[in-house]
């Protein structure tokens, strides 16, 4: 697995996690099937991506399970609350020497559309910078069900590179003890 997709899988699990995940509040579960998922992150090197995630209500729940650990592990806070027009998240995350302040709007009603916009500080890492600032939104909606030759968990990115969430245990065993 070359670098970026492995940096890119693992923020994009990440995301996925607050969009879908239980911290402060029950989030709602998303419809299952077929996502097609638009990745902008303005402020950073990585290009637009647009994927499709395969998913049911079992793989959205444990997404959560599974990545709940990894952010325990290395978050020092994860908070989710119910907004009036969705749902906000506020982190502060390190990993391999760098500290990621990440706060996110999360709005949609996951069963045809939800956008995710999150704004990170990072700070640290190579070099020791002294901080970059991102913006990322995550515009994802229901395209209806999954293709045949998918199962539930499946992530399809750019160029074919294909892994499913559920093989998430592979990502926190890359993590710094």
């Amino acid at each position: 697995m070359t670098r970026q997709p492995l940096v890119f899988s693992a923020s994009l699990l990440q995301t996925i996690a607050v969009a879908t995940g239980a911290q402060a509040v029950d989030m709602p579960v998303r419809k299952a099937g077929l996502w097609e998922m638009k990745m902008v992150r303005a402020g950073s090197p990585m290009p637009e991506m647009t994927m499709q995630h395969c998913t049911d209500e079992t793989v959205d729940k444990e997404m959560n399970n599974n990545i709940s650990p990894v952010t325990k592990q290395v978050c020092s806070k994860q908070d989710i609350q119910k907004t009036a027009t969705g749902y906000v998240s506020d982190s502060v995350c390190n990993v391999a020497g760098m500290t990621t302040t990440t706060h996110a709007d999360i709005t949609g009603d996951f069963n045809s559309a939800y956008t995710v916009k999150s704004t990170a500080h990072v700070q640290g890492g190579p070099a020791g910078a002294t901080g970059r600032d991102s913006t990322t939104t995550i515009e994802a909606k229901w395209l209806g069900a999954c293709k045949p030759d998918q199962k539930p968990g499946d992530i399809v990115m750019p160029g074919g590179f294909k892994m499913n969430v559920r093989d998430a245990d592979k990502l926190k065993n890359l993590l710094p003890k």
